[in-house]
This record gives structure tokens, C-alpha cells and sequence, in this order.
């Protein structure tokens, strides 16, 4: 019986994992449907120093095929891709990307979860605010989107009531959105959102019947 020689790696430095030095920061966009959320941060990728990757949820439910589920199944669906979308921005900020994501923290579990993945003094969250008379017309406009969408989010995308900073997107551009947000960032105030609300949520979580669940 024979053995061979493992070959040496040609070059060991292509089997040393990058370092990272420190997590990337993440603007958090979050508002309803049709808000502008979007159109905010494609405005953002031209004006931030750096690189910056845009990661909206969108783009993750656009990625699932197969054959469609309907009802319960089609939210249980839903809410695993928002799962698996949440760790893979808290991923990404792991590996020292700065992050632009656009996200409606529609459902209270979803601000939850993302509370327990992101560093919370590199997290910025932006309310993008708009009137439901204006989301219901753009709502229409567009033409691809479900009807009713936004007012079925409105009431619970900002029930946190705690951002970092907040734009209108009825009166202003998303230019003028960015912009603010921009210059908002170097000298952003601690504690941040993401800090105070992992301290009131996550004390309203224990004080909470254990069979009432998230």
C-alpha cells in the first residue's frame, strides 16, 4: 500500500480567510409600500462616500419560484424569506459592507428579529413617512402593486415610534430624502433607535405572558 504527498497550497495566502476590521453600518428604510423607499436609496448609492450595496426585501421575494402557495401557507412562506433576508443583511454587515436596506417593519416580529442580528450603534433607522392619501394614489399609478397593500401596513410599519430620523416623502424628493440622511450620519446622536428599542422591547418581551409568543 502507498501513499501519496499531500501538494502544498501553490500560494497559502488563497486559503487565509479575509479579517474584518470592524461590521459595516446599515441605513434601515423602513416604511409602507409605495412610501419611496427605494427610489430613497438608489438617491443614497450616488451621494454616500464609499461602497454601498442597496438590499431590498423585494429582491429576495423575487428570487422564490415554484409553485405558489396560497393563504396560511403563502404568509408562513413569506415570513421565512423575511427570516432568511434578515440574516443575510446581518450577514453582509458582518463582513464589513455598508448597507442601504429597504424593508417595511410591518409585522412586530420583524423588528424583533432584526434587534437580535444588527449591531445596534451601526444601525440607522429611517421612518419614510407618508400620507395614506398619497401612498393610495401612488398605489394606483403604479399599477404593481397589491391594492390596499400600504393601508394594510400603514398603521404598523412605525408603531415603534422610535427612529433615528424621520423624511416626509410627500415633501420632499428622494434626492432631498438622501441628502438629509447623509448629512444626518457623521454626527448621529447614541444612544441610537436600534439601542433604546432593544431596551424597551426587549423588557416588554419579559414582562409578557410566555404563551402569547411573537
Amino acid at each position: 500500500m502507498t501513499t501519496e504527498a499531500v501538494p502544498e497550497a501553490a500560494d497559502p495566502e488563497h486559503a487565509r480567510i479575509p479579517g474584518t476590521a470592524a461590521g459595516g453600518t446599515v441605513i434601515l428604510l423602513n416604511g409602507t409600500s409605495s412610501s419611496g423607499k427605494s427610489s430613497i436609496a438608489r438617491a443614497l448609492l450616488g451621494l454616500l462616500d464609499g461602497t454601498w450595496f442597496h438590499m431590498p426585501v423585494d429582491a429576495f421575494h423575487g428570487l422564490r419560484g415554484g409553485n405558489p402557495l396560497a393563504g396560511q401557507g403563502l404568509q408562513e412562506e413569506i415570513d421565512r424569506t423575511v427570516k432568511g433576508f434578515h440574516r443575510a443583511v446581518a450577514g453582509m454587515a458582518a463582513g464589513g459592507n455598508n448597507l442601504v436596506v429597504d424593508h417595511p417593519l410591518s409585522r412586530r416580529w420583524r423588528l424583533l428579529d432584526l434587534l437580535d442580528l444588527l449591531v445596534p450603534e451601526d444601525t440607522v433607522l429611517v421612518g419614510v413617512r407618508c400620507p395614506l392619501p398619497e401612498l393610495e394614489r401612488r398605489e394606483r399609478e403604479r399599477g404593481d402593486r397589491q391594492p390596499g397593500l400600504a393601508a394594510q401596513q400603514f398603521d404598523h410599519v412605525h408603531a415603534h415610534e422610535v427612529h433615528d430620523l424621520d423624511v416626509d416623502t410627500s415633501l420632499l424628493s428622494p434626492e432631498e430624502c438622501a441628502l438629509r440622511i447623509r448629512d444626518f450620519l457623521p454626527g448621529r446622536p447614541r444612544p441610537t433607535a436600534f439601542e433604546r428599542l432593544g431596551v424597551t422591547l426587549r423588557t416588554a418581551r419579559r414582562a409578557e405572558p410566555s404563551h402569547l409568543g411573537v
